[in-house]
């Protein structure tokens, strides 16, 4: 989606979802228009499809994200190798124009199937993964906002925000002790009212409960958000929207080994494969606080030793562009010196509640 043509700048009046909704159904009738245009001037109906290969991803030193960049291709019905993929293209957006018009969702396993009708059907699940994202890639908008969802779940939310999903009002401190489950369709979901200061996002559903036990929500006056490992789009998707819409400063605490970078990294910066949607789940100014390779020698944590793939892996994460800031690069290379790596878990060395008690208010600059 280009960045001067979002959701966001339709006539004013219109809700969040209402907004999302009215966009993404006049970009699948652009696509259907310019089809039958084409055909009427006689033309060989074709596509243009921006490149999702690597040498069209770049890093955005500005926005602190990967982009797609200018290149991109055409998919046209003159070209015998591309017909069955533009017909599946075609028969996607149809599909999804109606599950957009009538307020319905698919999951992509859904589509699969429900393509054996068409006559072009998908071969793979992964032929069907790869026509959805060529087609949100096209018109500028998601898979989501197309009324395609995936199979996994959302991250688990506590705190004080309170909701509007499907028309029922939510309060995400009153809905049991996992709290609100955000949804697949984050975007058709309102935020009617806040009384947090800041989001605290972290790896396993173990710290999630720890700190919902000892009452960090009101303690630290933070939204607990649960990422259950690496965060699914859904759930960049509504940190991105906390940020920017109710302006909460982002807070991320993962593992301290790089796959726990990693995992912060994706929701500050985006991922690679997804630079077509980064401008949607990206949220660049969220910080990671720990756990950090100084963290496991200043508080003296209980440590595994680095195996050889996590080595590797810390090695490639010091050549990627999201790692290039002198905070990035002092912990890199301090977790390979001392080769050690440690769990969030690991502070109930000092006891259960040592690292709601002391870690978070040091971390969070929070005076109790």
């Amino acid at each position: 989606m280009a960045e001067e043509e979002r959701p966001e700048d339709m006539k004013k009046g219109l809700s969040h979802k209402e907004k999302r909704k009215e966009y993404t159904f006049n970009k699948l009738k652009e696509l259907g228009q310019g089809i039958v245009a084409d055909v009427e001037q006689k033309k060989v109906p074709s596509l243009k499809i921006p490149s999702r290969g690597t040498g069209n991803i770049v890093y955005d030193d500005a926005k602190k994200y990967y982009v797609l960049g200018d290149r991109y291709g055409r998919r046209s019905l003159g070209n015998v190798k591309q017909i069955r993929k533009m017909g599946q293209m075609v028969f996607t957006a149809n599909f999804c124009k109606d599950l957009v018009q009538r307020e319905k969702t698919a999951t992509i396993r859904e589509m699969y199937y429900v393509s054996e009708g068409w006559g072009v059907e998908f071969n793979t699940q992964q032929e069907s993964n790869t026509v959805g994202e060529d087609l949100e890639v096209a018109l500028g908008t998601t898979r989501e906002d197309l009324g395609l969802m995936p199979e996994e779940d959302g991250a688990s939310v506590y705190g004080d925000l309170t909701l509007l999903d499907d028309d029922v009002e939510l309060n995400a401190k009153k809905s049991g002790k996992s709290g609100y489950t955000i949804s697949p369709t984050i975007d058709q979901v309102e935020f009617l009212d806040c009384g947090v200061e800041r989001v605290l996002a972290v790896e396993t559903m173990g710290m999630f409960h720890r700190l919902v036990q000892e009452n960090a929500y009101d303690r630290f006056n933070t939204l607990v958000v649960g990422l259950k490992g690496q965060a699914a789009r859904a759930t960049r998707r509504f940190i991105k929207r906390l940020n920017t819409e109710l302006n909460l400063p982002v807070y991320i605490c993962n593992d301290g080994d790089p796959w726990g970078f990693h995992i912060a990294q994706v929701i500050i910066s985006g991922s690679a494969k997804l630079a077509h949607v980064n401008y949607d789940l990206a949220t660049p100014n969220a910080q990671f606080i720990g756990v950090t390779a100084s963290d496991i020698i200043n508080y003296d944590l209980p440590t595994d030793p680095l195996k050889d793939i996590d080595v590797l892996r810390l090695k490639e994460l010091s050549k990627d562009p999201r790692y290039q800031t002198d905070f990035w690069q002092t912990e890199i290379k301090k977790m390979l010196k001392i080769g050690k790596k440690a769990e969030q878990q690991s502070f109930s060395k000092y006891g259960l509640e040592y690292i709601v008690d002391t870690y978070f208010p040091h971390k969070l600059g929070i005076e109790e």
